[in-house]
């Protein structure tokens, strides 16, 4: 292999590992933004309800408790299909 394509490949390489790094700190930030946009929703449908601390706490249980063994997120998710 002579050194001209092997220089040729390396900046290929070269360039293909940074955009792999923007695209990783690109994943980041919409993870990030994701989060604070999903706790965001969280906030404001529990101020919504106007639950006190301790029946937001009652709630959840109770959720937990009807939900199938193995899948304790079955009764919110229905809860979202129903609405």
């Amino acid at each position: 292999m002579d050194d001209s394509k092997l220089k040729k490949i390396e900046a290929e390489l070269k360039k293909a590992r940074m955009k792999r790094d923007e695209w990783d700190r690109k994943v980041k930030d919409l993870e990030r933004k994701y989060r604070e946009a999903e706790n965001t929703c969280i906030h404001d449908m529990v101020h919504a309800a106007n639950l006190s601390p301790e029946q937001l706490a009652e709630l959840i249980r109770s959720a937990l408790q009807a939900a199938p063994a193995g899948d304790p997120m079955t009764i919110i998710h229905q809860n979202e299909e129903d609405e």
